[in-house]
C-alpha cells in the first residue's frame, strides 16, 4: 500500500530519511481493527520523528502520521484517538500511562492507506466536519482542548497568552479560548501571521518578548526556549504557564525564584485522553468551531507537506487526503 514513511534516521537533514512509495500493511493485532483513511495530518512530531527522536533504527521503517479520520471495514466513518495506553496504568487516564505511546512510535502510522488501531480508540466522526478538518483533531486540537480546560481550568473572564500564532495548537487554543470567553493575546514573529491571528479569535498580536499591556492568567506555551523566559514574565501571580512543545529547544534557562516567589504554577501536558476527545468535540459542536486547514496534500505529495510543514510558513494544519 501507498505511505509516507521514516526509511532511516537523519537529524540535520530529517527530509532525507522520508520516502513515500509501497510499503507492506502493517499486520492487525488482536483487538484492533483496520480503518480505510480519508485525511491525515501532520505535526512537528513527524519531524522529530525522521530526526531519530523516539523511533530507533530497530523500528524502521515506520510510517509516520499521528492523526487520522476514515472509514472502518464496517462502513462507520471515524476520528481517530491515537494514543495507545492502558487508563488503568495511568490511574484512570491514559495520558498518564507510563507506557502509553502514539502511533508511528512503536506502531505504524496514519500516513498510510490503511492504518490498524485499538477498538477502544474509534470515535464517530462528527458530520459537521469534512474530512480534512477530522483529520486534525487528535494531536493538536486535543493537546490544546487539555492544556486550556483540564490542565489550565481556564474560565470566561481570563486573558490567555498563546506563544507562537500559527501552529497548530496555538491556532486552536487561540479559537477555543476566545469560544470559552477568555480574552487571548497572541505573539508571533510574523506580521502576516498576527494579522492572521486576530481572524481566527485573538483580541491582540505581539511580537516575540514584548511588553504585554498587564500579566496573564495563563499561557499556552508550545515553542520552548525561545519563548519561555518571556511566558515566565507575563503570567501573574499564582498564574499558570501549561507546556506542550518545544519546537525551538527544549532547555530554557528559568528563574527559580520567580517561580517560586511569585508562586507560578509550571504545568506540562501532552494529548489528551479519550474522554476529553469527545468534550473537545462536543466543544466544537456547541460553539460552531472547525479546524483551520492551511492547506491539503494528496498522500503521494506527502514530501510536499513536509517541505512546507520544515518551512514554517504554515497557518493552521497541512492535511493528506485521499480516497475522497
Amino acid at each position: 500500500m501507498l505511505a509516507a514513511y521514516a526509511a532511516r534516521r537523519s537529524f540535520d537533514d530529517p527530509l532525507s530519511a522520508l520516502e513515500v512509495g509501497d510499503i507492506d500493511p502493517p499486520a492487525v493485532p488482536d483487538g484492533w481493527v483496520t480503518v480505510e483513511l480519508r485525511s491525515a495530518s501532520l505535526n512537528h512530531h513527524d519531524i522529530w520523528s525522521l530526526r531519530g527522536v523516539g523511533l530507533p533504527e530497530d523500528r524502521l521503517p515506520m510510517i509516520l502520521g499521528c492523526d487520522a479520520a476514515g472509514v472502518t471495514e464496517s462502513g462507520e466513518e471515524v476520528v481517530l484517538h491515537t494514543i495507545v495506553a492502558d487508563a488503568a496504568r495511568g490511574g484512570g487516564n491514559e495520558t498518564n500511562d507510563p507506557e502509553r505511546t502514539l502511533l508511528s512510535e512503536l506502531h505504524p502510522g496514519t500516513f498510510a492507506e490503511r492504518v490498524a488501531v485499538p477498538a477502544r480508540n474509534l470515535i464517530p466522526k462528527p458530520a459537521f466536519l469534512n474530512w480534512a478538518q477530522a483529520g486534525c483533531l487528535s494531536t493538536a486540537w486535543l493537546t490544546a482542548y487539555r492544556m486550556l480546560f483540564t490542565r489550565g481550568q481556564a474560565t470566561a473572564g481570563q486573558t490567555v497568552l498563546v506563544q507562537g500564532a500559527g501552529g497548530g495548537v496555538a491556532t486552536a487554543a487561540t479559537a477555543m479560548a476566545k469560544a470559552a470567553g477568555l480574552r487571548v493575546w497572541v505573539t508571533s514573529r510574523s506580521e502576516a501571521k498576527r494579522s492572521r491571528a486576530l481572524d481566527v479569535g485573538a483580541d491582540q498580536a505581539f511580537e516575540p518578548g514584548a511588553r504585554l499591556p498587564e500579566r496573564v492568567d495563563l499561557v499556552v506555551e508550545t515553542v520552548g526556549e525561545a519563548t519561555f523566559n518571556h511566558s515566565m514574565k507575563a503570567v501573574r501571580p499564582g498564574g499558570k504557564v501549561i507546556v506542550s512543545g518545544s519546537t525551538s529547544g527544549a532547555n530554557p534557562p528559568i528563574e527559580l525564584q520567580r517561580l517560586f516567589f511569585l508562586q507560578l504554577d509550571l504545568l506540562g501536558s501532552t494529548m489528551g485522553s479519550k474522554d476529553e476527545f469527545e468534550a473537545m468535540l462536543a466543544f466544537l459542536a456547541e460553539h460552531d468551531l472547525r479546524p483551520l486547514v492551511d492547506s491539503t496534500y494528496p498522500l503521494a505529495e506527502a514530501r510536499e507537506a513536509f517541505l512546507r510543514l520544515e518551512r514554517g510558513d504554515v497557518f493552521g494544519k497541512i492535511v493528506l487526503t485521499w480516497n475522497s
